[in-house]
């Protein structure tokens, strides 16, 4: 029987599609193994972390380590209220986070509103001169800030926590900036046709369309607010005024750490993180994702 080359080259097509398909699963099957490996990898301090929670305080100091617990302890958790003032660290924290988030949302949106479609004399300098404070480290303006501070009277209180992010943060009014440049013009001169004001477009076509990027900013503002150690550390002396970050401190001791309590007082600072980024997690991918869109 003779075979013709409209022959062959049909059961060439036959076959490719199969290849590919084989090819194309032990590739989707690789990528698989390789995130769920890293996932564990990047898991495992977490994982660490909970672990040690529910450990004795024997079993937690055992050599060598386990990381499951051999006998199962709820009592670092009761004891994280009973040997410090956890509640009210707590209380501070969120206290001065919430205030941050709102100032920085506020006075970002509204800067970056401002160099992004208020036209005015020498607008890109001084951009140009917010965007250099971001290369200056917090290391130059410490003692200068706190002297500020100091002399204003605000040491050993919230305020100079708070305060500061009412003046805007040149990363967030970069990234708000970026993202209010890609929406269409032609939505504010519809706007201005029917009468509507800069703060009238500001309120009701731009922030309506930005809330992906606003929520962002707001995250990641939590975040670094709720993790910061070293701004409280510096303005804060009374134990009452502590927030989580250095409130986890008194767990260690002079000569001893009370590791299970510790590691109790870090799964309740890390709980509000996790809950809120997987609560966001879509408005905070799509925010990024779109900004910088424009220059």
């Amino acid at each position: 029987m003779e075979v013709t080359p409209v022959k062959i080259a049909a059961s060439v097509k036959a076959k490719k599609p199969r290849s590919l398909k084989k090819g194309r699963r032990l590739e989707k099957g690789f990528t698989y193994f390789l995130l769920i490996a890293l996932s564990i990898l990047f898991l495992f301090p977490f994982l660490w972390l909970i672990g040690t929670s529910v450990k004795p305080e024997n079993e937690a100091m055992a050599f060598p380590p386990t990381l499951l617990p051999k006998n199962w302890d709820l009592a670092n958790y009761k004891e994280v209220f009973t040997l410090v003032d956890f509640g009210q660290y707590y209380l501070n924290s969120v206290i001065v986070t919430v205030c941050v988030v709102i100032g920085t949302v506020v006075s970002s949106t509204l800067v970056a509103y401002g160099f992004a479609r208020i036209k005015g004399k020498g607008r890109n300098f001084w951009f140009v001169l917010l965007l250099g404070t971001m290369m200056l480290p917090p290391q130059v303006t410490m003692i200068p800030v706190y002297m500020i501070f100091s002399k204003l009277g605000w040491v050993n209180t919230f305020l100079p926590l708070i305060v500061p992010s009412f003046f805007g943060s040149a990363y967030f009014i970069f990234l708000l900036r970026q993202f209010f440049k890609t929406i269409p013009k032609e939505l504010e001169e519809s706007a201005y046709l029917d009468g509507c004001g800069a703060f009238g477009i500001f309120w009701r076509i731009i922030i309506p369309l930005s809330v992906p990027s606003i929520i962002t900013v707001a995250l990641l503002s939590f975040m670094w607010t709720w993790n910061d150690f070293l701004n409280p550390l510096i303005y804060l002396n009374d134990d009452s005024k502590y927030t989580l970050a250095l409130g986890i401190l008194q767990f260690k001791g002079a000569l001893l750490i009370q590791w299970g309590p510790m590691m109790a007082a870090s799964v309740f600072i890390i709980l509000p993180l996790i809950i809120i980024f997987f609560v966001g997690q879509k408005y905070f991918v799509q925010g990024i994702a779109t900004t910088g869109g424009k220059g």
